[in-house]
């Protein structure tokens, strides 16, 4: 029975049973029905057969344009919303379901970041819709309607003119995403994959964070089948398998930091204990008291190494700039510095706006792969 507030809908699609279903496990029934309320908004697609591919599932009010990405996560389509002509980015998560529905874990994840949607943040893009449609009984596919944007940070900085963005526009992109990031850690939600290929970049300059909470969404559901992820902008703490929160987001905040200015990753490892190599070969190998104790790899696998200056690396970098990006790039993640806190640095006073000018003038293309140099 759907909770009192909640108005009585005249037919049940086959995806709200299956939510009415989950909420049944619920310990809250007050947060059940909030959740329910926040989903119920979206518009749900009636299902007419388990085996309906995305564009009919979608096609009552997206019609797909084009294939603008994939990854360990799945396909993203570029799609026209047909009611206003606006274009939209379709990500579809495929959900394990069982007799008791949906999994609680993904109703609730899906449904904070639909309520992030209220506060409408100028540097987080916007979860516009949630649709859905049963593919089986042992299947459900969701499909994420986020706010379309044609470039990435990755083809922003390849089609930045030498030498590169200026210092000015790097201190404006990065006030930009800290302060995106702030607004998500203060809302309970952890990034966990950030890079340049979801940090989204409009043609005026305005950066917006993407794919945000998703991986908490498909890390716990998705099928077991080998993905290749990118290792370059993953903590120590994720490398060793330790535990983590909110500081790895900081951690890849700072390694694109350095990466606008050298046009190239910071660190490119090809395996989880290269990559810590390529880490300490910079920051040298932290002391002992600082290794996680929750973890097999010990530090004697490791040379001692010593911090060489970050400027050797980045030579583009003042001296604030310096100081804030070695705060990101602290291998304690207790001691890593926060995004609020970040956003305080003195790198950030007394900035100079970049010009709408050298904003534009970085073409859109779509995002590709890339490799260190």
């Amino acid at each position: 029975m759907l909770p009192k507030h909640v108005k009585q809908p005249k037919t049940l699609f086959s995806f709200e049973v299956v939510l009415l279903k989950t909420f049944s496990l619920s310990k809250s029934l007050k947060s059940a029905a909030l959740e329910f309320e926040v989903l119920y908004k979206c518009k749900m697609t009636p299902v007419s057969s388990p085996s309906l591919s995305m564009a009919q599932c979608t096609g009552l009010q997206y019609e797909p344009v084009a294939e603008i990405g994939g990854g360990a996560y799945g396909t993203v389509y570029k799609a026209r919303d047909i009611e206003s002509g606006k274009f939209v980015a379709l990500k579809n998560v495929r959900v394990q379901t069982d007799q008791n529905g949906l999994p609680v874990s993904t109703v609730r994840e899906v449904a904070l970041l639909k309520r992030l949607e209220q506060f409408d943040h100028p540097n987080v893009v916007r979860l516009m819709d949630v649709c859905a449609s049963k593919r089986s009984d042992q299947e459900t596919k969701v499909t994420l309607v986020f706010e379309h944007v044609d470039q990435d940070l990755k083809t922003y900085l390849e089609r930045a003119p030498a030498p590169g963005l200026s210092p000015e526009r790097v201190k404006d992109l990065m006030k930009q995403l800290l302060s995106g990031l702030s607004f998500l850690h203060s809302n309970r939600v952890m990034h966990r994959d950030l890079k340049p290929e979801n940090i989204l970049v409009t043609s005026q300059g305005q950066v917006k964070l993407a794919d945000f909470g998703l991986a908490r969404i498909y890390s716990c559901h998705m099928a077991l089948t080998p993905v290749v992820v990118t290792l370059w902008y993953r903590p120590p703490e994720v490398l060793l398998q330790s535990s983590y929160a909110t500081p790895v987001d900081i951690w890849s905040t700072g390694c694109i930091f350095a990466e606008m200015f050298r046009r190239k990753p910071l660190f490119c490892g090809e395996s989880e204990m290269d990559q810590l190599g390529k880490i300490f070969e910079v920051l040298g190998l932290p002391p002992e008291e600082e290794w996680p104790t929750d973890v097999t790899v010990s530090r004697k696998n490791f040379p001692l190494l010593h911090a060489r200056p970050i400027t050797d690396f980045v030579p583009e970098i003042n001296e604030e700039g310096a100081q804030l990006l070695l705060q990101m790039l602290t291998f304690d993640p207790l001691k890593r510095v926060s995004a609020v806190k970040a956003l305080e640095h003195p790198y950030f006073q007394d900035e100079e706006p970049a010009t709408q000018t050298e904003s534009l003038n970085q073409g859109v293309k779509s995002a590709a792969g890339g490799i260190c140099v």
